[in-house]
């Protein structure tokens, strides 16, 4: 699995919150805690990656949906941490090496270009975090992983929904030839 489908599965899991306490089903198998620690490497992401966009988004719809991702993903990292401590499964306390990177190249960015690569990075990851929560969803396994995924899967499909309105909405000027400024595309 790759590293950005964690990030999405976060802001999906905050609207579990009114589902209450999770089931102690047990240990989880090595692959359920694997996809437990990438989320929380994602959705830890998704905060700082979103704290980023909503300092220095151009675009008010850019701004609107970095705060829905602060917003959701805060809550569902605390969501999965209480999965994780049921559990016995260790979460990482910090972002990732790539997260760190991508920050540094979006923090170099200004104004429509800033906007346009931060979207294109979010659609992206977001289509992988639909595929991936999916393929978790429908696996044979059953458990708080598949449980968690099944829950996850339709917040993911509307934060994809968004991320491609907000993209289209960036790139759309670019395309027509109209500059913004910060703009060096």
């Amino acid at each position: 699995m790759k590293q950005p489908f964690a990030r999405a599965a976060l802001a999906a899991a905050a609207l579990m919150a009114s589902s209450g306490a999770f089931a102690d089903h047990g240990a989880l198998s090595h692959s359920d805690s694997k996809f437990l620690e990438k989320a929380a490497v994602g959705g830890r992401a998704e905060v700082e990656l979103g704290k980023l966009a909503q300092q220095k988004a151009m675009r008010e719809e850019v701004k609107e949906f970095a705060t829905r991702m602060v917003e959701d993903h805060s809550k569902a990292n605390a969501e999965l941490e209480k999965i994780a401590a049921a559990n016995n499964v260790q979460l990482p306390a910090d972002v990732d090496r790539k997260t760190r990177k991508e920050m540094d190249k979006l923090g170099k960015l200004m104004g429509g270009d800033f906007d346009r690569e931060y979207m294109k990075n979010m659609v992206k990851d977001h289509r992988d975090d639909v595929e991936e929560f999916r393929k978790q969803a429908k696996s044979r396994q059953e458990g708080e992983a598949k449980a968690f995924a099944q829950r996850t899967l339709p917040t993911l499909e509307e934060h994809l929904a968004m991320a491609e309105k907000t993209y289209d909405i960036t790139d759309a000027i670019k395309r027509t030839g109209n500059r913004e400024v910060g703009s060096t595309h």
